[in-house]
């Protein structure tokens, strides 16, 4: 039980790859706080971990939202016990097609969620962190990271905006002695996928998506909940800052 007793938030926790992170973590012995915006997913993703006897709160937050995100963590440290990590999954792709033709507020959203999101939540259990000597902090990130990406410009630059922002955390950290990791969970077929492949802007320019799923470059959400998993526990907090990419041999 690598994470036994732990207190585990996971954002995005409704379906997809929060949903199997969380189940995950459960199956690992954490005690896991499931937050999205949509209460009635959370409530699924609870219900199926309490049925598996595991320890499930759903709270619905609107991770962009300061006084949301501050409650969320006073309620999952009052239910469940001061958090030892976070999972920072809940990420936002709509703004589909040239970057000088996506709606300018669509294309915000994708960095306000990706980004900010992020930063919120990290900010609200890094006090505790730092008072306790203990935590971890696990960022999303995803395709943009490393290099552009075509006709999703939101979403490339928020991700490579979360892998610089996780090498600051963690060098600001470092002597506090809580690491900061960032996680690629390659090409999942999730809600988000699905918009890119069924919306208008997505088929108009997006079919690589399509081609790539037809190739059976379709990565299960198992092995980024795994990866979570092995970050989480501790073995590998000699390499806080660093990226890792779901399926990596680790060791």
């Amino acid at each position: 039980m690598q994470l036994d007793k732990q207190v585990v938030i996971v954002t995005g926790a409704g379906r997809g790859i929060g949903r199997a992170i969380a189940e995950r973590c459960v199956e690992e012995g954490a005690k896991v706080a499931l937050v999205s915006r949509t209460g009635s997913q959370l409530e699924e993703t609870a219900a199926g971990i309490r049925q598996a006897r595991g320890i499930a709160l759903p709270v619905p937050t609107d991770v962009t939202n300061l006084t949301e995100v501050v409650s969320m963590v006073d309620k999952v440290e009052g239910e469940l016990g001061p958090v030892d990590a976070i999972i920072n999954n809940a990420g936002s792709c709509f703004g589909v097609g040239p970057a000088w033709e996506v709606d300018p507020e669509t294309w915000w959203q994708d960095v306000r969620v990706n980004v900010l999101g992020v930063h919120l939540c990290c900010r609200a259990v890094i006090p505790g962190m730092i008072e306790r000597g203990k935590g971890r902090l696990i960022n999303m990130i995803g395709g943009g990271t490393a290099g552009p990406i075509t006709h999703i410009a939101g979403y490339g630059t928020s991700k490579a905006a979360v892998m610089r922002y996780t090498e600051c955390l963690a060098a600001e950290l470092k002597d506090y002695g809580i690491p900061v990791f960032a996680m690629g969970p390659g090409l999942v077929r999730t809600s988000m996928t699905e918009h890119q492949l069924e919306s208008e802007a997505g088929k108009k320019w997006m079919p690589r998506i399509k081609e790539m799923f037809e190739q059976g470059r379709n990565v299960p959400p198992t092995l980024a909940a795994n990866l979570a998993v092995e970050l989480a526990s501790g073995r590998f907090d000699a390499l806080s800052g660093r990226a890792f990419n779901a399926g990596e041999d680790l060791d």
